[in-house]
């Protein structure tokens, strides 16, 4: 039996910027993104704590080292910049696997994005 457990997640990290006019997806930087086991396309959960929004899209890469977390196209209508988000993935695995498999779980500072 497969049992679907968290991978991968970001806990409480700032949005950035949001922009509507771009095809969909979050952008990440890409020093969150290793920290995190995270690659670009994988899909991913987001929960805005500031509004409650929950909702899907895949990740972009983006410039490491520049903090951004910044949601697009119409996931830029779920949350704006200064919401804090926390951002998940998930992975399908044997239920024996899943009792001791430990995610990567990463804690970043919320005013500059930056791993603590």
């Amino acid at each position: 039996m497969l049992i679907e457990v968290v991978k991968s997640k970001i806990h409480r990290v700032t949005v950035t910027e949001a922009n509507l006019n771009y095809i969909g997806s979050i952008t990440v930087d890409e020093d969150l993104l290793d920290a995190a086991n995270l690659i670009a396309n994988e899909k991913v959960a987001i929960v805005n704590n500031n509004n409650g929004e929950r909702f899907e899209t895949y990740i972009i890469k983006g410039e490491r080292g520049s903090g951004v977390v910044c949601l697009n196209g119409a996931a830029a209508r779920k949350a704006q910049p200064g919401d804090i988000i926390i951002i998940m993935s998930y992975a399908l695995m044997d239920f024996e696997e899943a009792k001791t498999f430990k995610p990567s779980v990463v804690f970043p500072d919320t005013v500059t994005n930056k791993l603590i």
